[in-house]
């Protein structure tokens, strides 16, 4: 789709949301907020639950799709007893997201989230220090994080409110927990809304004759997003691969000519990571800067005793100055206790180590350039990773998203990959140049 018909469907949406404007300027107060509350009036075919005997329901959206408002209006129904959706009021409610303050901001306290979509006699009260929400009718929905499994270890629950499910730190375990707490009922089920990856558990959900899928687009959200939204972001990314995953909701499997698989990365992941014997942090400076920069990318990678690389942490940031990248570089080569920060200067030369050490002098800088192509240089980091040498510790969605993504030609997106860029820097330092043997430290 070209960017001109982007345009033309969101200045149709303006159209349709000025005239819905007009009309409730002569409604009643009493009358917008029943117009407002009517969610069959306004959901899409998509953002309904399925019909039938599903257990899961699953829906892939892109970004501002509507998924939460979808998620967040199928729990309202049900804990309020709502048809078509509910009938029995239920009781017991489990919400899961990524961390905590994902679980508050996103699912409760969001602009789609359940606080927002009650009516005033009917919205549930939220407890933050006990991680509930009580409805005035006795339903209760207790809030878990991807971050702690073990606390879905006991409780049980007739209906569960998953979000972003591609993102969660321990996904299969904590899914795993939520299947075994879904028995109170007559039917417990599950809605899971995420913005697909091609993780392990969003592939089996797929494949499960249990699961029912359904897809959203952004655009078809256009009545809700900004123009300005759909015209620069959907019009630029519109047929991508990075597009086709984040704005029209497609499970985006690995490409066929890239460097990295997703298994391999998957196999390898720790929680925690071992004493390490060396850590740096690597710098991949942007040429520019602005919001329309490329990210500088700054990854920490550690190698063990055992000659295991260990990927630590990406705190690779866009659109900021450059003493705001070397003071966030910085700072996370002080957290990790590292030995040197590795620095390209092919885009900045010595404005890269004078910019760095004007922060701190006393950091050691180790500078390389590039003089072979990115595949190139590539290349033998990913061999490691084939060869089970490399672990990540903890999950990194952009990092690993950049990995999967790297063809001969680069990113599908067209741009840079500059936590790959990194990320090669780190490792390349540590494990395949010569290096001494420092004294084993723990993290």
């Amino acid at each position: 789709m070209s960017s001109a018909s982007i345009l033309r469907d969101a200045l149709r949406a303006c159209d349709a949301r000025n005239e819905l404007d007009r009309a409730a300027a002569v409604m009643s107060a009493i009358e917008r907020e029943r117009l407002r509350d009517d969610w069959l009036l306004w959901a899409r075919p998509d953002q309904l639950p399925p019909d039938g005997d599903w257990t899961t329901w699953l829906l892939l959206g892109g970004r501002g799709a509507g998924k939460t408002r979808a998620g967040a209006e199928w729990v309202k129904a049900v804990a309020l007893g709502h048809q078509p959706f509910g009938g029995l009021t239920t009781g017991r409610i489990a919400l899961v997201g990524e961390t905590f303050a994902d679980v508050r901001d996103v699912m409760i306290e969001g602009i789609s989230g359940l606080l927002r979509i009650h009516r005033r006699a009917d919205r549930p009260q939220w407890r933050p220090s006990l991680r509930r929400l009580e409805w005035p009718n006795g339903a209760v929905a207790q809030a878990f994080s991807s971050e702690d499994p073990e606390a879905l270890r006991g409780p049980q629950f007739e209906i569960a409110w998953a979000d972003e499910i591609a993102k969660w730190r321990h996904a299969e375990e904590v899914w795993d927990m939520l299947q075994f707490g879904l028995r109170l009922g007559t039917r417990p089920r599950q809605v899971a809304t995420t913005t697909p990856r091609a993780v392990p558990l969003v592939k089996r959900l797929v494949c499960d004759p249990a699961c029912v899928v359904a897809r959203a687009s952004t655009r078809a959200n256009a009545f809700n997003l900004a123009p300005r939204f759909l015209d620069a972001v959907v019009g630029r990314y519109q047929g991508t691969r990075l597009g086709r995953q984040e704005l029209d909701g497609e499970l985006i499997e690995d490409r066929e000519d890239a460097l990295w698989r997703r298994d391999e990365i998957e196999r390898s992941r720790l929680d925690a990571a071992p004493p390490m014997a060396r850590i740096v942090v690597a710098v991949d400076p942007p040429a520019t800067s602005g919001v329309t920069a490329d990210a500088c990318g700054i990854v920490a990678a550690g190698v063990s005793e055992a000659g295991i690389g260990h990927v630590l942490a990406d705190a690779s940031i866009r659109g900021a100055r450059p003493t705001d990248w070397a003071a966030r570089a910085i700072g996370l080569y002080t957290s990790l206790d590292a030995d040197c920060l590795v620095a390209e200067v092919n885009q900045g030369g010595e404005m890269v180590t004078t910019i760095l050490r004007e922060i701190d002098p006393a950091v050691p800088v180790k500078t390389v350039r590039a003089t072979r192509g990115k595949w190139l240089r590539a290349e033998p980091v990913a061999a490691l990773y084939a060869q089970g040498r490399v672990a990540h510790v903890g999950v990194f969605p952009e990092l690993e998203d950049e990995l999967c993504d790297f063809g001969p030609e680069g990113l599908s997106s067209g741009r840079s990959p500059d936590r790959l860029d990194a990320l090669v820097w780190a490792l390349t330092a540590l494990m395949l140049e010569g290096r001494g043997r420092p004294k084993v430290r723990g993290l």
